[in-house]
């Protein structure tokens, strides 16, 4: 279980759970303060106008809070949000029921927006400048274009590729912004905020403990904390201190610097069957069992950012950090990897 505890997809009782902690408004939503500051100043111009909100793009690694803050903007604008995932939407046919559903200034969030199919894609170009798209009726010689009005709505996609988007599509977006892991300070207040909505008894050192191995991600320290939370139940008379905090977390193996054992597993491997890199990609993810997307989109993320991998035009290769990590010699000083 340890090894996949951080990524496995949320299952139903993770997912009511993180939404029960999920802030409902501007005030209450921690970290991303330009991103923040951006969002309120572009409420209050629309709301000032009496205009519709202009579409809204955000980007970023998975679980940094680009739903949550959908789901503020719609409450910002007392209008009501959608919510759907590009990979669900098959076809033309799909997309225009959902637009033609959406009263004024009503928001659609589009979830993982670089998966759309090209065709339906195409589709949001009319919609998004326009608010009309034209659905074809029949086939051959019976065709015809038939054009639908739509009421002004505001799309919001969330994206955690934003270079797979298409210039058309990211052109039409009146604001975009990135979303980037969170500081170990910001995790604290967020575990604490959480703790106290959930009534568990946590120490300020002890919510540092578990940000400070939460990967800069606020989807994964709540994640932590309903573990750190039944551990503390079970063991430690449910209240959670950095040393209840560092007994629950390695037992699912995951260390002081918020690496798991796939992270691990990653870097030795690299370390020791590939002398330090460069690897490629497939070729790593059949030494260590995993998926090649896998990898790339949940793994090296963390790893890049923190300084134990960088990427380059021959593959994958650890830094002098990586090596650190494991008590190892930079390559060139390896005679003990031999």
């Amino acid at each position: 279980m340890s090894e996949h505890f951080i990524t496995d997809t949320l299952n139903r009782a993770d997912t009511d759970f993180e939404v029960s902690l999920r802030p409902i408004r501007f005030e209450d939503y921690i970290g991303q303060a330009k991103v923040k500051e951006r969002l309120e100043l572009f409420v209050q111009a629309a709301k000032g106008r009496g205009d519709v909100l202009d579409h809204v793009l955000l980007s970023g690694p998975p679980g940094l809070g680009k739903t949550t803050l959908a789901h503020i903007l719609a409450q910002a604008m007392e209008v009501n949000i959608k919510v759907t995932s590009g990979p669900v939407i098959d076809k033309p046919g799909d997309l225009a029921g959902l637009l033609t559903n959406l009263e004024r200034g009503d928001i659609l969030f589009i979830d993982e927006i670089h998966r759309m199919q090209r065709a339906v894609e195409e589709y949001l170009y009319s919609a998004m400048e326009d608010f009309v798209i034209d659905i074809m009726i029949d086939q051959g010689p019976n065709a015809r274009s038939v054009r639908l009005n739509l009421q002004p709505f505001t799309l919001i996609g969330a994206t955690t590729r934003s270079g797979l988007l298409t210039a058309p599509l990211r052109s039409r977006f009146g604001l975009t912004n990135r979303l980037d892991y969170y500081g170990a300070e910001d995790l604290q207040t967020i575990i604490l905020r959480s703790a106290r909505i959930l009534n568990v008894d946590i120490s300020d050192d002890g919510a540092r403990e578990i940000g400070a191995r939460a990967r800069g991600t606020p989807r994964i320290a709540n994640s932590l904390l309903r573990w750190v939370r039944d551990f503390a139940q079970v063991r430690a008379g449910n209240k959670i201190d950095p040393e209840v905090a560092d007994q629950a977390l390695s037992m699912l193996d995951i260390d002081r610097d918020g690496l798991d054992e796939m992270d691990k597993r990653i870097l030795e491997t690299i370390i020791r069957k590939f002398n330090g890199g460069p690897v490629g990609l497939n070729s790593l993810a059949v030494s260590v069992g995993e998926e090649a997307g896998t990898l790339e989109e949940v793994y090296e993320p963390y790893l890049i950012q923190e300084g134990y991998m960088k990427r380059t035009p021959q593959g994958r290769v650890v830094t002098a950090h990586a090596f650190e990590k494991f008590g190892l010699k930079p390559r060139g000083q390896q005679e003990e990897l031999l």
